[in-house]
């Protein structure tokens, strides 16, 4: 259609993830239990690593900020969409649908970013040890996330500028459960082509470069380590190793989604749910599962926490 004869629409129909009401309610039980038990975790983790001193090290420091990312990153879909399951209409106005837009792409790119910077400060801890404490000071800790904000920020704008501009002829059903760049474009009523390989340039090549690099950052650590001792290969491997499964756990759906040209597919909408839903609040789990130190401080903080409790009762008794 000719964008002359464009509307303005000022909501969109969400139609989803499935339309079989048995399906929406045990997503609905699954993501409730799985929301209610994982989060508590990243904000335990996070009041684990802030209130222990002997956890200040780099690689703590960009833990303690990737639970941050990855639970507020849990905020702008899941909440909406547990509510979602249970109405009639699925509504949403289109400032809000373009704030979700927004901070999905922000915080979206900030983990990936912060990924890159975690695998960085590994491979200057493993391989340039004798630096390490020069390059990964407080100063260039607090630089290098500042330059995430900002490269997220950039990404973000980038990426929702055009479709502002992209003129509308009606039609405001969106296909998913959120709002997304691919769905959004495709209810404009002109030649989207320019707009389109924008977003693939913007989001999938960034998201293919990011996980290429951080897939041979890995290998090239784990080459190095074969000299080291066993207690520190053993150590060095484990760190790989837990990085890799989060390297694929948040970049397999953000490739597949974001590097195609913009065509549906059905399996689509369940990448997404895992890419915006299950895998962020697993993130920093695994990351913990892994980490001797922060287990041992959890388990120390939870401890304190119920002996406090149970003084507190024992007081009021």
């Amino acid at each position: 259609m000719d964008a002359g004869n464009s509307t303005v629409v000022t909501e969109f129909i969400l139609l989803g993830l499935t339309q079989s009401l048995d399906a929406q309610i045990l997503l609905f039980v699954l993501v409730s239990m799985f929301y209610l038990i994982i989060l508590p975790g990243n904000v335990l983790i996070i009041l684990t690593i802030r209130s222990d001193p002997g956890l200040n090290a780099p690689l703590y420091f960009f833990l303690g900020n990737l639970a941050f990312l990855d639970a507020s990153y849990s905020f702008i879909v899941s909440p909406r969409m547990l509510v979602d399951f249970f109405s009639e209409k699925k509504v949403i106005s289109y400032n809000c649908c373009i704030t979700q837009l927004f901070f999905l792409h922000f915080l979206g790119v900030g983990k990936m970013f912060h990924l890159v910077i975690m695998a960085f400060d590994r491979y200057i801890a493993i391989c340039r040890p004798l630096h390490y404490v020069t390059v990964m000071s407080p100063r260039a800790c607090y630089a290098l996330l500042l330059a995430l904000w900002l490269g997220a920020f950039a990404h973000s704008i980038v990426q929702v500028a055009p479709i502002l501009h992209l003129p509308s002829c009606g039609p405001n059903q969106l296909d998913n459960f959120f709002c997304d760049v691919p769905q959004v474009i495709k209810l404009a009523c002109t030649d989207t082509f320019v707009v389109e390989l924008l977003m693939v340039s913007n989001s999938g090549l960034l998201t293919l470069r990011c996980f290429l690099g951080l897939l041979a950052s890995n290998a090239v650590i784990l080459c190095r380590v074969k000299g080291h001792s066993s207690e520190g290969k053993s150590k060095s491997i484990s760190t790989c190793t837990t990085h890799i499964i989060i390297v694929f756990l948040m970049f397999g759906p953000a490739v597949f989604i974001y590097t195609h040209h913009f065509r549906v597919f059905p399996a689509d909408k369940v990448f997404s749910l895992f890419h915006t839903v299950i895998f962020p609040l697993l993130n920093p789990v695994i990351y913990t599962l892994h980490n001797q130190e922060v287990k041992a401080s959890m388990i120390k903080l939870s401890s304190q926490q119920i002996g406090s409790c149970k003084s507190l009762r024992r007081n009021q008794e």
